[in-house]
């Protein structure tokens, strides 16, 4: 399915909403930052309570991640079954969006199950997030 074939006019608000998500899912990075420029809600979420950012994670979309992070999008939001968008990437083992959360403040502990917990469940090694205390130097 290629969202950019139907692009809804405006008039539906549920319809525009669908159309994003669907943006998200397919990584149109591009598109769907642009209507978050625009003003559409970057925290949203569809009725399985999945925003953007869980959307693009799930499907592998590393740049749609990071162009949700940098205008604000919470990457530790879950979905109504307790799912963080870093659990999602971490079951699809999606290496470069895994990367992505963390370095956005995806939270290891958030989330049923967590991040942790779903890394040790299919054998995915973690980055540890950077803490930049740890790494400015002394006076």
């Amino acid at each position: 399915m290629n969202p950019l074939e139907n692009i809804p006019d405006g008039s539906d608000p549920a319809e525009l909403a669908t159309w994003l998500f669907d943006l998200a899912r397919a990584g149109e990075t591009d598109h769907l930052a642009a209507y978050v420029d625009a003003g559409a809600p970057i925290n949203m979420r569809n009725q399985n309570g999945d925003t953007l950012i869980m959307l693009a994670a799930y499907n592998g979309h590393q740049g749609t991640v990071r162009a949700l992070l940098e205008r604000g999008g919470d990457p530790n939001l879950t979905n109504e079954r307790g799912q963080t968008p870093l659990a999602g990437a971490i079951f699809k083992k999606e290496d470069a969006v895994i990367t992505a959360l963390i370095e956005g403040g995806a939270d290891l502990d958030h989330g049923t199950p967590s991040a942790r917990q779903t890394a040790a469940m299919f054998g995915v090694d973690l980055p540890e997030a950077s803490n930049p205390e740890a790494d400015s130097p002394e006076s």
